[in-house]
Parts: structure tokens; C-alpha cells; sequence
């Protein structure tokens, strides 16, 4: 199967999104596929459309209306699926969801990260039988309770959350609040609290441990030296930083909005500001009960990806077959050799993001 994947792939600290797609990748190449990023080969088995936005809004390397070209001029068999982990509720946009909806006439399957984004989408006129949910997940060889710090309830009580963006909703409200609780003498000799990742310049949290972001291994031993994950996420219709957190061992409290509580219910506590103080001293009274359910937590990357190959294979077996012409007219060759060009171009530009993000990482070291 020759799948091609509509996302650059970053290495390093780059968000939930490249998480995804470096996940699924490794796992198609590793079950013999084929893995390409572009439109720029005739042969194409499957199209992950995985954002309609252009390149300048996001990481994607085509769009619906590029897809739309490559059907109608070079490959109507290909198979179009679409994976939705965006909407106007999670950053008050007020443009995703009918341009989201109006891009996924192309597809043939939409995938959403959960059943709170879907009914969504669903509500707004998306068929629910042209649609599935397919829930994230991490990788377990990076994230996992191997040697996770002991719990002491005698000491201080090690909280931490961790996210790309910078984004209000991502939680600031929540982490300002939990920062003012360290300002009264009592919560300071009680609690520690850590924000790994990009700082909001809204908000200071000025008695908080502020650390740059972290990605992969370095990520997951830090989360590792924690007690309890802090998610005060608004309307996020998955996120990847609770479920790394949940991999690691930590119990989760959260905010009971968007997608979150389908991936945290089970594995900890809702809150709001004013029962967080209520909460966590049930999270810290419970805390033995809370790591045993966290051995059965079940979202990872390899089951995720299980189901998307299993929906891949589905896909195309059941699509029909239309008779190809092998001649590609002119206007076919030319689009795939801009393509192909405009690849080349991407593969050289991400040689030299990575070349900068691990200058900065070196700076960050020595500073």
C-alpha cells in the first residue's frame, strides 16, 4: 500500500498533530507500506488529509482542492480519508468547522479524534455514516511508568501539565489559579507546581517552574519525576499531553470540557477552580487506586494506529474501481511534477527548521 500522509513531519517539541503523523508513519513502514508526503507519484493507494488550511496556517502539505486535482487528473482509485482534531469551539474561530465540513466533500471517510468533536460536525450537516472515531494515542516505548518516581504523601506534591501551543484555552486559567494558591504560605509547603512548553504572555505564573519544551524521552522522564497532571484544557477535542501523562503513571485531573473526559474519566478527576482544592485531596487520599487504574489505560499509539490501517485496508477493498487511462494527459504531468518540485522544496526547508530547533535546544542547554 503506497499511503501518502498531507503533513510534514517535524522531529522535536512541534505539537499533538506531528505526534500523529510521526506515529503513523513508523507504523505503516514498519508493516511493509510505503509512506510518501505529497501528490507527486500516479500510484497512490490512500490520501490522509490531515488539515484543508494552507501551508502558511498549518503543517500540512496539500489540501482538499489539491486532492480534488489529483483525483480528477491522475488517480480517481485513490482512496481519501480525512482526520479532524480541529474546531472554532477549542480557539473561538469562527471559520473551522464550515470550511472543515465544505473540504471533506473530497474525502471518503472522516475520522474524528472523538465523539464530542464529531456531533459537532455531525450537527452541522456531516453525514454520521460517512464518519468514525478513532481516539489518540502515544507511544509507549517513550511513555510509560518505568521508573516513575515513588509517591510520598508526606511531601510536597509534585503537579505538572505541559502543552505546544500557548493558547489561553489550553488551560491558563486553571494554572493561574493553582499558581495564586502557591502565593499563601499554606499551598506553597503543600505543592509544586511545573508548566513544561510554550508560556502564555497573558498570563504570569510567577510561582510556577517554568520549563521550555520537551519532546520524546525528555519529556516523558520529567513528567516522570511528577505526582499528579494538571489539565485545565477548554473545549480540546483530544490533546496528546493527558495521554503521555496517563502512559507515564500520573493521575489526571481535568476540566470537563471538549473530548478530554472520553480520554480521562476513567483515570482521574474533573475539576473546576473551585473544587480543585476539594479534588485533589481525594486524587492524593485515593492515589494507590488511581495508579492501579492507570495500568489498564488503553489509548496509545499502536492501537491507534492499528485502527487506522485496519480502516485503510477496509477502504480501498471496498471502493470501486474506475478504468485508468496509464497515458496521464499533460495537464496530469504537470501537476505531478509541481509536486514533486514542491517537495523537494519542503524536504529542504524542514532540514533547515531542524538544523535551527536544535541550535535553540543547544543554546537552551548551555543558558
Amino acid at each position: 500500500m503506497k499511503v501518502s500522509i498531507g503533513s510534514k513531519i517535524v522531529e522535536g517539541p512541534w505539537g499533538g498533530g506531528n505526534l500523529f503523523a510521526v506515529n503513523l508513519r513508523n507504523f505503516l513502514i514498519k508493516n511493509g507500506n510505503k509512506v510518501i508526503y505529497d501528490l507527486s507519484e500516479p500510484d497512490i493507494d490512500l490520501i490522509l488529509l490531515t488539515d484543508p488550511r494552507s501551508r502558511s496556517e498549518s503543517s500540512s502539505t496539500f489540501n482538499h482542492l489539491e486532492i480534488s486535482k489529483y483525483i480528477e487528473h491522475v488517480n480517481p482509485n485513490a482512496v481519501v480519508i480525512q482526520r479532524i482534531n480541529e474546531c472554532d469551539e477549542r480557539k473561538n474561530t469562527k471559520n473551522i468547522n464550515n470550511f472543515y465540513l465544505e473540504a471533506s466533500k473530497v474525502s471518503d471517510h472522516v475520522i474524528f479524534v472523538s465523539k464530542w468533536l464529531r456531533d459537532i460536525y455531525v450537527a452541522s450537516g456531516m453525514p454520521i455514516s460517512k464518519t468514525s472515531v478513532i481516539y489518540a494515542g502515544a507511544n509507549q516505548e517513550i511513555f510509560n511508568s518505568e521508573e516513575k518516581k515513588q509517591f510520598n504523601p508526606n511531601k510536597k506534591i509534585n503537579l505538572v501539565t505541559h502543552h505546544w501551543s500557548s493558547h489561553f484555552n489550553k488551560g491558563f486559567e486553571a494554572y493561574k489559579f493553582i499558581d495564586s494558591l502557591m502565593s499563601e504560605k499554606y499551598w506553597s509547603e503543600k505543592i509544586n507546581f511545573t508548566y513544561i512548553g510554550n508560556a502564555s504572555s497573558e498570563v504570569e505564573l510567577k510561582n510556577s517552574n517554568l520549563i521550555a519544551p520537551l519532546s520524546g524521552r525528555e519529556l516523558a522522564l520529567e513528567l516522570k519525576n511528577h505526582d499528579v497532571y494538571i489539565t485545565g484544557s477548554i473545549n480540546e477535542p483530544s490533546g496528546n499531553h493527558h495521554i503521555e501523562a496517563a502512559q507515564c503513571g500520573l493521575p489526571i485531573m481535568y476540566i470537563d470540557s471538549g473530548g478530554i473526559p472520553e480520554y480521562c474519566q476513567d483515570y482521574g478527576v474533573s475539576f473546576t477552580n473551585g473544587t480543585f482544592v476539594e479534588k485533589l485531596k481525594h486524587v492524593i487520599d485515593n492515589y494507590p487506586a488511581f495508579v492501579d487504574q492507570l495500568k489498564e489505560y488503553p489509548f496509545n499509539s499502536e492501537k491507534m494506529c492499528e485502527e487506522f490501517y485496519s480502516l485503510f485496508k477496509s477502504s480501498i477493498k471496498l471502493k470501486k474501481k474506475m478504468e485508468v487511462n496509464v497515458n496521464l494527459s499533460l495537464l496530469g504531468r504537470y501537476y505531478l511534477f509541481k509536486n514533486k518540485m514542491l517537495n523537494k522544496f519542503r524536504f529542504i526547508l524542514n532540514i533547515r527548521n531542524n538544523i535551527i530547533s536544535k541550535i535553540r535546544a543547544n543554546i537552551r542547554g548551555i543558558n
